[in-house]
């Protein structure tokens, strides 16, 4: 039934989390403001996103002067059960291509 007003759901088959990770794994040394670019968020979404990364152990960094460099833990398993099986790596492999 259409009464003229269609209410479309949004919904992405990526997180913001996935995003901001495989933006990190392209260039280990990308600036908070262009990941934020990037995944269309803001810098302070994005800074939150990489504190759950960092305190999860998907993700670690390092000063390098003014700037920091990230390491992506690829070894780690996807955190949902239904997801159990793949590392990180293999997740990485398929988005990048």
């Amino acid at each position: 039934m259409d009464n003229g007003t269609t209410t479309e759901r949004r919904w992405t088959f990526l997180t913001n989390h996935a995003r901001v990770l495989v933006q990190i794994a392209r260039d280990p040394g990308i600036r908070v403001r262009d990941i934020a670019a990037r995944c269309l968020l803001t810098e302070r979404a994005v800074q939150r996103i990489i504190a759950d990364l960092e305190q999860a152990g998907y993700l670690s960094h390092e000063r390098h002067g003014r700037t920091n460099h990230y390491s992506v833990v690829t070894s780690k398993q996807l955190r949902h059960p239904a997801d159990a099986g793949p590392t990180i790596a293999e997740l990485l492999a398929t988005l990048l291509r």
